[in-house]
């Protein structure tokens, strides 16, 4: 519900009031009680953003995020099992070694 702005044509007194959109605006002025309450335009309240932020991606469609989902998990492992097996390193015994490169003999002068 938004607060709106009042100002009173008769005494200047001006204040806010906590009311329904769809309520009717007021009209007899609480501080002078003449019915010459006009409601102010005013400037509105600035958007809050609370918590970790606000992103494009908050959103998005269901089957969107479901493809993104699906992709992440295949690409990543997903950390939970998948239907296709996971490729493990080999253990480090079991990897070709690097062969010394020889240097080239020297000619004799």
């Amino acid at each position: 519900m938004p607060t709106y702005e009042y100002a009173c044509q008769a005494c200047s007194h001006s204040f806010e009031q906590f009311q329904s959109i769809t309520a009717a605006p007021l009209r007899k002025c609480p501080a002078c009680g003449k019915p010459r309450l006009q409601r102010l335009i005013g400037a509105g309240g600035g958007l809050i953003f609370r918590g970790s932020g606000f992103y494009l991606t908050d959103y998005r469609t269901d089957s969107y995020k479901k493809a993104a989902d699906a992709e992440k998990k295949s690409t990543s492992g997903g950390g939970e099992k998948s239907d296709s097996p996971a490729k493990a390193e080999p253990p480090a015994s079991a990897k070709p070694t690097a062969k010394p490169e020889r240097k080239p003999a020297k000619a004799a002068p």
